[in-house]
């Protein structure tokens, strides 16, 4: 079985042994950028199944690494870890915003963190066999093919923004929790229910017209509206 690709894109040495020793000792083939620019362009030509990225690098900073990645077709599909000393709320939202997968903050157990990337490889390599399409009213999205489309039309989305969406219509009509939304798609990340929002704003906003399926259901979340086929 080929070894998960990691690449991390960190210019403090010491955090950079330690990540590539204990990243190497679980089995990972594991790559390293020291610099913003040079993260970008390993991420683009040698594709990583997971990037670890710290927010504040030299030359680029982490937050544009992310959009250009999530902006580009081919590498849209990338898990991304954010690494980053900045915990503050506001921080963690503005990085889930941008397409992060997950967010840790420094200093943080090595255990944790190893835990946290097994759970977004996993789920970027083993989609559930079952049930392999959705569609409603022009959205369909396919697991297998980690691809949706809206009127035949093809919609770049996130990891997270795709288990989202996947959730939401697996089970129309139901209302979520946004608590219930973040364990769905993001799993043991510990973040803010408030990301949720943001996530469903950009999901909308992807979705165009069809947006608005994605109804907010008031004093709990979301759901996705059950309307009639006309």
């Amino acid at each position: 079985m080929a070894k998960s690709k990691i690449l991390i894109v960190e210019d403090e040495p010491s955090l950079v042994e330690v990540l590539s020793y204990n990243l190497q000792r679980e089995g990972y083939d594991v790559s390293v950028a020291k610099e913003g620019r040079e993260g970008l362009r390993k991420a683009q030509t040698h594709l990583p199944d997971l990037v670890i990225l710290d927010l504040m690098l030299p030359g680029l900073g982490g937050l544009d690494i992310c959009r250009e990645l999530r902006a580009s077709p081919r590498t849209a599909g990338v898990s991304i870890l954010m690494l980053t000393a900045k915990g503050e709320e506001s921080d963690q939202i503005v990085g889930f915003a941008v397409g992060a997968d997950d967010y840790v903050t420094k200093p943080f157990s090595v255990k944790v963190l190893l835990q946290r990337i097994k759970v977004l490889l996993r789920r970027a390599t083993n989609p559930e066999p079952q049930g392999d399409v959705l569609e409603s009213s022009g959205i369909r999205l396919d697991k297998r093919a980690h691809q949706v489309t809206v009127k035949t039309q093809p919609v770049s989305l996130t990891p997270t923004e795709f288990r989202l969406l996947e959730t939401l219509m697996k089970q129309p009509g139901r209302a979520f929790t946004r608590h219930d939304l973040m364990d769905a798609a993001v799993g043991d990340a510990i973040v803010l229910e408030r990301t949720i929002d943001v996530h469903i704003k950009s999901l909308r906003r992807k979705l165009a017209e069809s947006g608005d399926r994605i109804e907010t259901v008031r004093g709990v979340g979301y759901r996705f509206g059950v309307l009639s086929e006309r």
